[in-house]
């Protein structure tokens, strides 16, 4: 058999098995839609915990869906994290309609710390709650999200509880960027088995993670996790590793973000994380990089440049990604003409993972809001992580 003819048919079959994969794997994950909200008036104290960093553009709506809440027993937390620009202004002016809010001021950052995870850590210390959530200051929330996610964290006996969310992002290639890497974190993290006990896969998420106070303080919470770039997913880690009870949800109709303003945002935005999913391991960067590249790159080129059963096998591999992204944006309340997108957005993804490995490597390290973290810090600080 020809090299050509045989890769064409591997390429085909990996592509099916992961696609198949994915679909089942999706519809095993539940809604918050299908829990009703508690209708308890003395249900667990909930504190929302808000990290805020130079968020002066997105702060004020997001916060305002907080406030709606109709969870009874609540109490927000936004931690202004050195911030420059006029978020401190906007809180203040919040908290003189709201005087319940809560608002904590941190001017420096200790020593060997991220900036949101100590933001996180901060809050958590001046949290009342018996159950804690963790947002970011651009998060929008329908009026009944918390109060169906401590229906569902009681109903089942929870520890954890994250939901996806439903991206708001604007322009035809950051939405389908934003669409190819949801569909590689699906793929990678498998969220639909977080709640397996007998699954070492685990998630967080940064939008909704919502956690038991005394499971937090049990497996160290952010501080057990300090120097790790990707807070959410650690957070999740650690939790599931201590043999405690979690679950991911889709929370499409409950919580949304724009979760990046461009394309260019968004590849400067993963700068700091995308490295560190490999654990800061070129090699396994460069093999994500390179197994990209033939699932997804290869195959159009294939159509182009080949002929007979190849061609057909390639054309195959191409249709079958074509129509998952198609119907992906569909279930994400996206057009489904974003598909064509689907031929563009690996190069970004390989563009965007060589730049996080030379960029890191170069720097010897990360540099995110304004503070360095070097390589070898990482590496030794999160190494019980990895």
């Amino acid at each position: 058999m020809e090299p050509v003819l045989l890769l064409s048919i591997s390429l085909f079959i990996i592509m099916s098995w992961l696609t198949v994969n994915i679909v089942f794997g999706s519809r095993r994950l539940g809604s918050l839609g299908d829990i009703t909200p508690t209708a308890a008036t003395d249900g667990p104290l909930v504190s929302i915990i808000v990290p805020a960093c130079n968020e002066a553009e997105t702060i004020a709506p997001a916060l305002a869906t907080l406030l709606a809440q109709e969870y009874a027993r609540l109490e927000i937390i936004v931690v202004n994290d050195r911030s420059t620009d006029g978020t401190g202004e906007i809180l203040r002016e919040m908290q003189r309609c709201h005087p319940g809010l809560i608002i904590l001021d941190i001017r420096e950052l200790p020593s060997g710390w991220l900036g949101k995870h100590h933001a996180l850590h901060c809050g958590a210390s001046l949290a009342k709650g018996e159950i804690l959530l963790f947002t970011d200051a651009d998060i929008h929330m329908t009026p009944d999200a918390v109060a169906r996610a401590v229906h569902r964290l009681e109903q089942a006996g929870l520890d954890h509880l994250c939901l996806l969310f439903k991206n708001k992002a604007k322009g035809w290639l950051l939405n389908s960027f934003i669409l190819d890497a949801a569909g590689g974190l699906f793929l990678l993290f498998k969220p639909w088995l977080a709640s397996n006990p007998k699954s070492r896969r685990f998630m967080g998420v940064g939008a909704f993670n919502m956690v038991r106070r005394q499971v937090y303080e049990q497996v160290g919470g952010h501080a057990a996790i300090k120097s790790h770039p990707i807070d959410d997913l650690m957070l999740g880690k650690i939790i599931k590793e201590a043999g405690l009870r979690q679950e991911c949800l889709s929370g499409y109709d409950f919580v949304t973000v724009e979760w990046y303003r461009s394309t260019g945002a968004m590849i400067d935005g993963l700068m700091k994380n995308i490295f560190a999913l490999a654990n800061f391991n070129t090699t396994l960067a460069l093999a994500g990089a390179l197994g990209v590249t033939l699932l997804t790159i290869l195959p159009p080129w294939g159509v182009l440049l080949c002929h007979g059963p190849s061609r057909l096998l390639f054309a195959l591999t191409v249709a079958l990604r074509l129509a998952f992204f198609s119907q992906a944006a569909r279930h994400g309340g996206l057009s489904p003409w974003l598909a064509p997108a689907a031929l563009i957005t690996p190069y970004i993804t390989v563009y965007t993972i060589l730049k996080a490995i030379f960029t890191t490597l170069k720097n010897k390290g990360i540099t995110w809001r304004g503070s360095r973290y070097s390589l070898e810090e990482l590496h030794r600080k999160n190494r019980s992580l990895l």
